[in-house]
């Protein structure tokens, strides 16, 4: 497998020393894997600190910056980074309002930022902790779920309530009412290919996809041939639906992402998009804010995920809310 890398080994150092080089506004620590807006202590705001395995781009280093994260940790590629990265990026973000983590949920995510949770509090950092998980392709104990698109949404969301200069006690509960709010769903057109590897996760013979995909190179939950957008489309929404309806009014605004996995081009994510909001008008649900592109991708992975989020009068006003990172970029 030809890939645009130096080496498996230094594909993550070097794709950071990439982001220093195009974000001057950006602190990249290269050697101690953390990313960091220049300003987080400025305006004494509370910290948003999230982070995870590389390989999902622009997630999560992207959306460092005004009105999202403060800092984010970047692992090796699909693998947690460790509590001394979180720690450290808790520590550089702190203004004296505490720290809120945003967690995926994955067990060396969730295990990792607990105990990095636990030594910040014992140097004397104020910790929350948001976990999200939005995959509907997990089925059984909701608690299970795995967190892909709607971080994006609780970043999005939690981060410019911390700009606005919301207490920590807030910020955290406006990031688990998103969290709760979202539901997600992924198809997979072909595997990804990691560096390590050079070949595909998974085998995914000519004619066929995969349905509830994960960002990890998981297969789905189930193989089919290979639809028409529109049969996708309606699949996903129906599945995301379902489980949303848990969260209700069930004729209430969404924000919806139609999020390519990485190597899906804009021409399709934009016809997908076009039959996604076809299904949701045929089921009576109107479509607040939408966002299409790829922000939560796995490699190389051909396919796309869908993610709704419920959203009120306020959550809509702090989606609105100016945002500038290397990935999201919008009213200032």
């Amino acid at each position: 497998m030809t890939m645009l890398i130096n080496s498996p080994e230094t594909v993550v150092a070097d794709a950071l020393r990439g982001m220093a080089a195009a974000h001057p506004e950006l602190d990249v620590d290269v050697e101690r894997r953390i990313v960091v807006r220049r300003d987080a202590r400025a305006g004494g705001r509370v910290g948003l600190v999230s982070g995870g395995g590389s390989g999902h781009e622009p997630l999560h280093g992207g959306f460092v910056g005004h009105g999202m994260l403060s800092a984010a940790c970047p692992g090796e590629v699909f693998t947690s980074p460790v509590p001394d990265q979180m720690l450290r990026a808790a520590t550089a973000v702190d203004a004296g309002q505490g720290v809120l983590f945003v967690v995926k949920n994955y067990t060396g995510d969730v295990l990792n930022f607990e105990m990095a949770a636990e030594l910040a509090g014992e140097d004397g950092l104020r910790i929350e902790r948001v976990l999200v998980h939005d995959d509907v392709a997990v089925t059984g104990n909701p608690a299970e779920r795995r967190g892909t698109g709607a971080t994006l949404f609780v970043e999005k969301i939690a981060g410019a309530a911390a700009e606005e200069g919301a207490p920590l006690e807030r910020v955290a509960s406006i990031a688990r009412r998103v969290a709760e709010s979202s539901r997600s769903f992924g198809v997979a057109l072909s595997a990804c290919t990691t560096p390590a590897k050079g070949s595909p996760t998974f085998d995914l013979p000519d004619g066929e996809l995969e349905l509830g995909i994960g960002i990890h190179g998981e297969p789905g939950r189930e193989r089919r041939p290979v639809m028409p957008a529109r049969e996708i489309a309606r699949v996903t929404v129906d599945a995301v639906l379902a489980e949303l309806a848990e969260v209700g009014p069930a004729d209430g605004p969404v924000l919806a992402l139609v999020n390519g996995m990485g190597a899906t081009p804009l021409l399709e994510l934009y016809g997908f998009h076009a039959e996604v909001a076809g299904v949701l008008a045929e089921r009576g649900v109107p479509v607040a804010r939408a966002l299409v592109g790829n922000y939560v991708t796995s490699l190389d992975m051909a396919g796309c995920s869908v993610t709704l989020c419920r959203a009120d009068e306020e959550l809509l006003r702090l989606w609105d809310a100016p945002v500038q990172t290397p990935a999201m970029r919008w009213g200032r």
